[in-house]
């Protein structure tokens, strides 16, 4: 697919949704939709994790300095 911004693909996505929803797509159409949402998901999907993998939290150790750790999302506070 061809590069989309992600605010792009995510519209993109949600009208695809909105017209598989109404029901009025012949099957064929239907597919066709259905394989560019699964596309647009994997391009949504792949910015997201590229995003989470930048993203550092400034925390405060014992000794009270601000330092900088990686991203956990496992892992509260």
């Amino acid at each position: 697919m061809a590069e989309i911004k992600f605010e792009e693909a995510l519209k993109r996505l949600e009208k695809i949704i909105a017209e598989l929803e109404e029901g009025n797509l012949s099957l064929d159409e239907a597919l066709k939709k259905y394989q560019e949402g699964i596309e647009l998901s994997r391009v949504c999907h792949g910015r997201l994790e590229n995003a989470k993998k930048k993203i550092d939290i400034l925390v405060k150790n014992r000794k009270g300095e601000f330092e900088l750790k990686p991203f956990d999302e496992g892992k509260e506070g």
